[in-house]
């Protein structure tokens, strides 16, 4: 029997698929298969959680074996009965600017095109002489709408450029920004109890990207963070040394904290829980209040 990898129906959700596939081929028989999401549908600032429902409830009635989901769309805590099985190697992680060849040589006033409140946050952390303008779509449509005129820069995920072979839109890459936790990593959601689907999984998992994915998706359950929340986290692994960064946010740039510990490979959660109690002792539930304010009050 095929193995059956539930994916939703996007150009990079589809290149991401097709890529776990490819992974898994060697071995397995494969069958992608389609699924609309809420998110799909609803093309709003949504929860996490309507990227990923419908194929979470696919996989509870058994009608695929694995979700494959770009892993920073996937929400900290996961339904009962499914957990994250496992994550190829990572593609870059950070953040791309198309049409300008850096922010600081944006001038004043400069329309910076994005979706995301952490890209807005660290963007008016340092320029607040510009303006974000909210750009949404898929890559082709934002990158259309750049060309269009609508922004005069775009920040989008280098990762997502590269798997639709857009490498050639990215002007820059911005070393200095804290990228998304899981951003750049391809997660693998499966059923707990389905051996099967788990050893496939994990016969692709990359250990460096797995340990990352870890420790920066603890930052966010202990932090408790929502998609209100401006958050960054960012882990790479060095021989035996983690560093975790973790950027924390008000959507206005006004305020953040920004900071980076270091652990042990073996004890990724015990690094991420460490990294958000820094950041809850610098004054982080404070932001975290006063983002989810702005939220309400928008």
């Amino acid at each position: 029997m095929a193995l059956r990898l539930g994916t939703r129906g996007s150009a990079l959700a589809l290149a991401q698929a097709r890529h776990v596939a490819s992974l898994l081929s060697a071995e397995h028989e494969v069958e992608i298969v389609e699924i609309t999401t809420t998110g799909d549908r609803a093309r709003a600032l949504v929860d996490k959680e309507k990227w990923v429902k419908e194929l979470e409830v696919a996989l509870l009635d058994g009608s695929i074996d694995l979700a494959v989901h770009s892993a920073k769309d996937v929400p900290g805590e996961l339904p009962d009965g499914l957990d994250l099985l496992g994550a190829p190697a990572r593609a870059d992680a950070r953040d791309a600017l198309c049409g300008a060849e850096s922010l600081a040589g944006l001038p004043a006033g400069a329309r910076v095109g994005t979706a995301s409140l952490r890209r807005a946050s660290l963007v008016l952390s340092s320029r607040e002489d510009v303006e974000i303008v909210e750009i949404r779509g898929n890559v082709d449509t934002r990158l259309r709408k750049l060309a269009d005129g609508e922004a005069d820069a775009l920040i989008l995920a280098a990762a997502g450029l590269e798997r639709l072979d857009r490498a050639d839109a990215i002007a820059a890459r911005l070393d200095d920004f804290v990228p998304a936790p899981g951003q750049g990593v391809i997660a693998l959601e499966g059923r707990a109890d389905d051996a099967a689907a788990a050893d496939a999984a994990r016969a692709i998992t990359d250990r460096s990207a797995w340990i990352a994915l870890l420790a920066e998706r603890t930052v966010v359950t202990e932090l408790g963070a929502t998609c209100h929340t401006p958050i960054g986290a960012h882990a790479t692994l060095d021989g035996d040394t983690v560093t975790l960064e973790v950027f924390l946010g008000l959507p206005d740039g006004a305020a953040w904290i920004r900071d980076t510990v270091r652990g042990v490979p073996t004890e990724p959660e015990q690094l991420g829980r460490a990294a958000a109690g820094r950041v809850l002792a610098a004054g982080g539930q404070d932001l975290l209040d006063v983002a989810e304010g702005m939220a309400q009050a928008s």
